[in-house]
């Protein structure tokens, strides 16, 4: 069987960032001996940063140089070999000593999506610099979920001409389902030169990290030489790192590979779980929730540190961190956001029965405030009286008896002139005033779309959540250039959204196959009236 797959142990560089690297000189001579002993094939020894921002006096995996490297590496061995990672930005590249074979050999430099798109040129020359040094260059491109295929595409081409030995994809929030390493491989490996290796490097936020590592060795076919990143049990900042030894165990069992894997659980057990008694890493609620919404883990952190939240609570203000925002971390942004937050919650568990107990069983018919109001009025009213459902009007009141009027958006809210008050069912951000029937902004909203405050997307989901068992759709139309005004009441249209309307469509079907696809056991959903969205939820 072809031996296509290494293995680098990165424990002592992005393991020890829980511990902000903080090992003492002892633990890491005998964690690269052990590692070595264990015939691993990579071991990451540290970060190299710039000398004028770290001051390095031992007990650190921080390097300034490789030269302060060199004396750990005491029982240099046959099948392992030694590398120091770089975040571009955090290192001067003029100041990398000449390899000359007593220290590490690989230097891997990692670099964001922002240095991609304003610093590139800069970037490869700093590649360029570590193999004019005599170094093997891995490069690591963070999330790689943040790229586009084109821009991708085009990252290859010049990592192509730079030739580095190794070329990663990176699980850097542990957002990655075995489909997305799927289509990001096929990418790589269609248009990355076959003699250049694939690194793969994951994080454990939803407990995916082992069974994406088997998937990466299964797509390789034993043909493109890959590297497989781990760390010993799994050491890292929030949920980890893949574990070094379930990598191993699998290798060993399953593909006839030569790893000491009792040497390994013997180095576990006598350095990394008197760490574990003190840091806690490893699958949580708070983790899951920055895997979801691609954020660094010390937001994750912070929040649940300093504030105490509910999971649903730090889920809904990571939710509001824009991408950029999402991948550093700031504490005072985060805290204002905290406070934004704060501000368009409100508890309405009672609120919720009450409206149950209320509406019953009854069908609801939701009056969206779409053109076709109008046109099909007549067909609306018969369908009323025939059918006595409880109805809601979505940002205006209706003269329908018995009817409710949902609001979702302020700027409607704050322009309408209220007939019943008590009937009148109002988003906790609209900051509503008077007698309304008060529900939870936070609870009727999912960020991880553009349009997750649409308002009648926001009443299905409290529909959602009151368990009703039937819902019929009115004047949800959609949006079509072909009609003048796309609403019932001029008074609604905003021409600045025009040439949105098609990707607006797209992303209300996407939403709207969601939700009937969660409901679908449980909740019958119809359209009254002709719907772009009921044509594209009945396409494939």
């Amino acid at each position: 069987m072809t031996k296509n797959v290494e293995v680098l142990d990165c424990t002592l560089r992005d393991g020890g960032r829980i511990i902000d690297c903080k090992f003492s000189d002892y633990e890491i001579t005998n964690i690269i001996d052990r590692l070595t002993s264990a015939n691993i094939n990579y071991v990451e020894v540290g970060f190299l940063r710039d000398a004028a921002k770290v001051h390095y006096n031992g007990g650190s995996t921080f390097f300034t140089s490789v030269k302060q490297i060199e004396p750990f590496l005491v029982s240099k061995g046959e099948h392992t070999r030694y590398s120091a990672f770089i975040d571009y930005g955090m290192f001067d590249f003029d100041a990398l000593d000449e390899c000359d074979g007593k220290s590490v050999d690989v230097i891997r430099v990692g670099f964001t999506k922002k240095d991609y798109l304003n610093r590139w040129d800069d970037v490869k020359k700093c590649f360029h610099a570590v193999k004019e040094k005599g170094y093997s260059l891995f490069v690591q491109g963070v999330n790689s979920l943040g790229y586009t295929a084109e821009q991708l595409n085009a990252i290859l081409r010049d990592i192509n001409e730079i030739k580095p030995e190794a070329f990663g994809i990176v699980d850097t929030y542990g957002a990655m389902y075995l489909d997305d390493v799927d289509g990001i491989y096929e990418i790589i490996n269609s248009a990355l030169l076959p003699d250049i290796k694939i690194d793969f490097h994951s994080h454990n936020n939803k407990q995916m990290a082992f069974a994406l590592a088997q998937k990466v060795i299964d797509l390789s076919q034993n043909c493109r030489k890959i590297i497989i990143d781990a760390t010993l049990e799994g050491m890292g900042k929030s949920a980890g790192n893949l574990n070094l030894e379930l990598i191993v165990e699998y290798l060993t069992q399953k593909k006839c590979y030569n790893y000491d894997f009792d040497g390994i659980l013997d180095t576990i057990d006598e350095f990394i779980y008197p760490f574990k008694r003190e840091k806690h890493w490893g699958y949580s609620v708070p983790a899951f929730l920055g895997g979801i919404y691609k954020t660094h883990p010390n937001n994750v952190i912070y929040l649940t540190e300093k504030f105490r939240l509910s999971n649903r609570d730090i889920k809904n203000i990571l939710s509001m961190l824009d991408e950029e925002t999402a991948q550093t971390y700031d504490y005072d942004l985060i805290e204002e956001k905290y406070l934004q937050y704060g501000d368009t919650d409100a508890d309405d568990l009672a609120t919720i029965g009450n409206l149950k107990a209320k509406i019953g069983n009854r069908e609801i018919l939701v009056l969206a405030p779409g053109h076709t109001l109008n046109k099909y009025a007549t067909r609306i009213r018969n369908y009323v009286e025939k059918n006595d459902p409880v109805v809601i009007s979505v940002n205006f009141e209706t003269n329908y008896k018995g009817a409710y009027s949902f609001f979702g958006n302020k700027k409607r809210y704050d322009s309408a002139e209220i007939k019943n008050p008590h009937r009148l069912i109002a988003v906790s951000n609209t900051k509503p005033r008077g007698e309304n029937i008060i529900v939870s902004y936070s609870r009727l909203i999912d960020r991880r779309y553009k349009l997750f405050d649409n308002s009648t997307v926001m009443l299905l989901n409290l529909l959602k959540r009151m368990h009703v068992d039937s819902i019929t759709l009115a004047g949800f139309d959609g949006y079509s250039k072909r009609v003048k005004n796309n609403y019932f009441n001029e008074e609604f249209f905003n021409e600045r959204h025009v040439y949105e309307y098609g990707e607006i469509n797209r992303e209300i079907i996407t939403i709207l196959k969601q939700y009937t696809e969660s409901v679908k056991e449980t909740c019958s959903i119809k359209f009254l009236t002709p719907s772009i969205y009921q044509k594209g939820l009945n396409e494939n």
